[in-house]
């Protein structure tokens, strides 16, 4: 896709084929880290409720192993969440760059999101976050069908504990930290007409390695991550849909507003990523590398944006770099020449003691460390900037007591200027994650599909 018409005539029939490749691919992208991202566990707490079972004999249990003290001073189930706790800048950045349910606007005030939610027995339940009546902090004052909202975040009751269905009236929400197999969890209860009810996260897919596990439903909804990337997909269509329009009205004269503007980034991703990293079967993988560069840099940019309908911490998201690193993958794997896996696997004139017991186990295991290196240098980045940017604002609350000492308050305020310059310097790290994601890939396609060199 070229939008210039000094660039190989504009829009010829080719180019409108590459265009056509491109939005199919990052519609294609757009889904696939949707259903990747529900299986994300993007809870309020430090890795959420597991084994429900323990659960219900826990919600009962006063004194039980592992429960902190104050906790459990404050009633049978814990502490209640509104109850305001010593400000906590790690947690407060944490919950900031989580995913949720809802998207927080101001106050009261949430953006309301659809709730598709399955449980298996009951089935699928769709609603939207307005159903839970959510108010300071996203907490929910109503449940529905045993489904409550927590920081943002849908949990449910177990079947066991008992919790009615249909529209329920919560009065209370509370947490209790205890040790769960071993590790330690934060386990959250709902207050009903005086009874605790034991509340548990999504099923998550990772075996418990990041904290979740198979628990009694499943959330397929549309969270702000995900809305962001549909936002997103969205409005690259428009703005490519403008450039090619004006590209093929203006045909055979200079690039202007729109048009002019994207075409440097095309041509830069063509001229000096794609062309020498690749060679000259590089048009086939120009779509692939067009799609991800304009998608990892929109979500950066969008997630820059400190207000709705931005914030969204979608490439901090470790489901969504995968799910994007894995494309890479699978494109590289599958483009390799006979040359690229003779050198991989079975090394020409090198002993076979050495390729079977060093050499060949390094390939190999190199083909799977190049998908991971994409995933976390991306996640990690991204993630990183916007937990410094929070700690520096969180400065002015620790400094201030949480608002009770003024002075304090206008002392922390001198991290105003480190916040200014971490958000400049993460609007450069925006643009240079996508372009190293898009380099990095186009590396690996190139020394996939290379020819071998003969002398």
């Amino acid at each position: 896709m070229y939008f210039c018409s000094r660039f190989e005539k504009a829009f010829s029939n080719e180019d409108r084929m590459a265009f056509r490749k491109l939005w199919i691919i990052l519609i294609l992208s757009s889904l696939c880290t949707w259903v990747s991202a529900q299986h994300e566990a993007a809870a309020p707490q430090p890795d959420a409720t597991e084994a429900h079972a323990e659960h219900a004999t826990e919600a009962h249990e006063a004194g039980e192993a592992g429960s902190h003290a104050q906790h459990e001073a404050d009633g049978p189930c814990g502490r209640s969440v509104h109850v305001e706790e010593e400000f906590n800048a790690g947690d407060n950045a944490v919950h900031h760059i989580t995913d949720a349910n809802a998207i927080h606007i101001v106050g009261d005030l949430y953006f309301n999101l659809p709730c598709i939610l399955y449980a298996p027995k009951h089935g699928f339940k769709f609603t939207t976050t307005a159903a839970f009546e959510a108010k300071h902090h996203g907490i929910g004052e109503v449940a529905q069908d045993r489904y409550v909202l927590i920081h943002g975040n849908v949990m449910r009751a177990t079947d066991e504990s008992g919790f009615p269905m249909g529209t329920v009236t919560v009065d209370d929400y509370t947490t209790r930290d205890s040790i769960v197999n071993g590790k330690d969890k934060t386990l959250y209860y709902a207050v009903v007409g005086g009874q605790c009810y034991p509340l548990e996260s999504k099923t998550t897919w990772d075996g418990g390695i990041m904290g979740g596990g198979i628990t009694s439903y499943y959330d397929f909804s549309i969270t702000r991550n995900v809305f962001t990337m549909l936002f997103t997909g969205l409005l690259l269509f428009f703005l490519f849909r403008a450039a090619a329009v004006a590209a093929t009205r203006n045909t055979g004269q200079a690039p202007r507003g729109l048009q002019n503007f994207l075409e440097p980034f095309v041509t830069f991703i063509r001229d000096e990523v794609a062309k020498p990293s690749i060679g000259p079967k590089y048009e086939k993988y120009m779509p692939y590398l067009l799609s991800a560069f304009f998608f990892i840099l929109g979500l950066n940019l969008i997630g820059q944006v400190p207000f709705f309908p931005g914030s969204g911490n979608v490439t901090g998201n470790i489901s969504v770099t995968f799910t994007l690193a894995i494309l890479t993958f699978l494109i590289s794997t599958f483009s390799a020449k006979r040359h690229f896996w003779e050198h991989t696997l079975w090394m020409p004139g090198v002993p076979a003691l050495l390729k079977i017991f060093i050499l060949t186990p390094i390939e190999v295991l190199g083909i799977f460390l190049k998908p991971f290196t994409l995933l976390l240098r991306l996640f990690a980045n991204i993630t990183a900037g916007h937990i410094v940017v929070l700690s520096f604002v969180s400065l002015i609350f620790i400094f201030g007591n949480a608002g009770q000492s003024v002075g304090g308050s206008v002392a922390g305020a001198a991290s105003i200027p480190l916040t200014l310059f971490m958000m400049t310097l993460e609007l450069l790290v925006a643009f240079l994650q996508a372009f190293i994601f898009v380099m990095l890939s186009a590396t690996y396609i190139g020394s996939a599909i290379e020819e071998p060199h003969h002398h």
